[in-house]
């Protein structure tokens, strides 16, 4: 038997699956592509999370754009985080031309162009979907992480959060927040000393500034209502699921919001789905595009706190992908948990380099057929060792691969195509609508005012004194009963729900959706 025909054998043998899976690409050996020789990945597995690495320019995206593509005509939809802003195509169909035909025949698949069910979502400016989360929602565990803050600083954000609990002031977006900050050290100073203890201006003051830190990288238009609801990921049209497509190509030099954002998301995913445990499919894929950015700039209780998710999320049926440069960018710990491997090409111009390639080639299965570190450095643009977890949860032998090229376009949408796309959006209507409805910064402000003009009434002549204690009291009490029941009337159904939840799931995230 030749060494092609028992690779073949190797290869068929380990990539062969009892349930569906998707077509990833055929194996390469001895830089020889070796036609029919499939690689693919079984859907069963897809919850168990994976990784995208290699150098600039060796295709990492577009083996997310074909994953993705795979999924969404298995009915799986996904969410995908695009940063550089190449991915919108998906929503048009690919062109065909020699180079893919040969490749196509080559991996023994047949290449049908085709655009998918895209939709198109921001939580800056991009044109889309606007992906809102308010304040309260975040709790105060995970604000405080999000804030870097330490156990002093948390204890002063965890009473600004019961304080409004119990005083049914509800906290939608950053400028509620700090307004309670400014109410504890000044106005309510002695209201907050006889409920809580003395709280220290200082502290105050240092958490504002971090709070300004991250309305400057453009927190402002991500906190506030209306609240997007994790369960409209899951979608399918016509059979196929829904591919929405995360612009962020105007963040990527604020990695704070980032890494909020996606923290964000997670755990509300989490807290959302229901267990759903291995399946013959996943509920949702999710596509972190430049996931440096995510770990990189964040604090270590940020890191523990995905980490965290990471090993949890896979009950619900939700398998989450890190797209990278290499995987050193991703903490161990998150590493130890993915199921898939695609590595592609890595560049090595310096000892440094080198040594990540040895320490690279150290992460992935022994193979009798390749020298991992030479084919690391050695591999073509759309080439890609892959390694995946088969039904058993037992590692598929490693292959050099050719991968198939995306069905739908390889570039992004004209401004009038998503101008076209935006418009026909159901969730643009449900989302893209602005609602400042009375929250604390009003609340506050109200009580502020009554207890300013109640101070004046009480300098004018005690003659007029009775008469206006006698007028005055019911008329207070008469406000103050009508701002709490509007209050919490406005509360029933979504906030106050959450509010009284929030300690269920608090060590995760410290809040709970309805």
């Amino acid at each position: 038997m030749g060494k092609s025909e028992e690779f073949k054998q190797h290869i068929e043998l380990g990539y062969t699956f009892k349930g569906d899976s998707i077509v990833l690409g055929t194996g390469i050996l001895e830089n020889e592509p070796i036609s029919n020789t499939q690689i693919k990945i079984p859907l069963k597995t897809f919850n168990r999370h994976g990784l995208i690495a290699g150098a600039t320019g060796t295709g990492k995206t577009k083996t997310l754009q074909v994953i993705a593509e795979q999924l969404s005509l298995n009915g799986v939809p996904s969410v995908l985080m695009d940063l550089k802003g190449d991915l919108s195509g998906m929503a048009k169909p690919g062109t065909l031309n020699s180079h893919i035909e040969k490749r196509s025949s080559l991996i023994g698949v047949e290449y049908q162009p085709e655009g998918l069910p895209v939709e198109l979502m921001s939580i800056s400016n991009e044109k889309g979907v606007k992906l809102k989360a308010t304040v309260s929602e975040f709790g105060p565990v995970l604000i405080s992480q999000i804030l870097e803050l330490n156990d002093t600083q948390r204890g002063v954000i965890a009473l600004v959060f019961r304080y409004c609990d119990t005083h049914h002031l509800p906290l939608l977006d950053l400028r509620d927040l700090k307004k309670v900050l400014q109410y504890v050290i000044n106005e309510g100073k002695a209201e907050i000393m006889k409920e809580y203890g003395a709280v220290s201006p200082a502290t105050v003051n240092t958490i504002m500034r971090k709070i300004i830190e991250l309305e400057q990288q453009g927190a402002e238009n991500f906190f506030g209502e209306l609240s997007f609801e994790v369960d409209d990921f899951v979608r399918t049209v016509d059979g196929k699921g829904v591919v929405s497509i995360i612009r962020l190509t105007d963040i990527q030099n604020r990695p704070k919001l980032f890494s909020t954002f996606m923290l964000s998301l997670l755990s509300e995913i989490y807290e959302t789905f229901p267990e759903q445990g291995d399946s013959d499919k996943p509920k949702l894929c999710l596509f972190i595009d430049e996931a440096h950015l995510v770990f990189s700039n964040a604090s270590k209780d940020l890191i523990d706190k995905i980490e965290a998710i990471v090993k949890l999320i896979r009950s619900k049926g939700v398998g989450v992908y890190f797209c990278t440069q290499t995987p050193t960018d991703v903490p161990d710990n998150v590493l130890g948990q993915l199921g898939l491997k695609i590595q592609h090409s890595l560049r090595a111009f310096t000892a440094k380099d080198r040594k990540a390639i040895t320490k690279t080639a150290e992460n992935y299965p022994l193979s009798t057929f390749y020298k991992t570190s030479e084919v690391l450095t050695s591999m073509g643009i759309g080439e890609a060792l892959v390694t995946v977890l088969n039904e058993k949860g037992i590692p598929t032998p490693l292959a050099h691969t050719l991968l198939r090229a995306p069905i739908s376009r390889m570039d992004i949408l004209t401004d009038s195509e998503i101008e076209q796309l935006v418009s026909q959006s159901s969730l643009v209507k449900k989302y893209n609508v602005s609602i400042d409805r009375k929250s604390a910064f009003e609340i506050l402000d109200q009580k502020i005012t009554a207890a300013e003009e109640a101070a004046q009434q009480q300098k004018l002549p005690t003659a007029r004194g009775n008469t206006r204690t006698q007028s005055r009291t019911p008329k207070e009490t008469s406000m103050f009963d009508d701002l709490s029941k509007n209050t919490m009337v406005r509360q029933i159904g979504r906030t106050i729900f959450r509010e009284l939840t929030r300690g269920i799931m608090g060590s995760l995230s410290g809040k709970k959706r309805r």
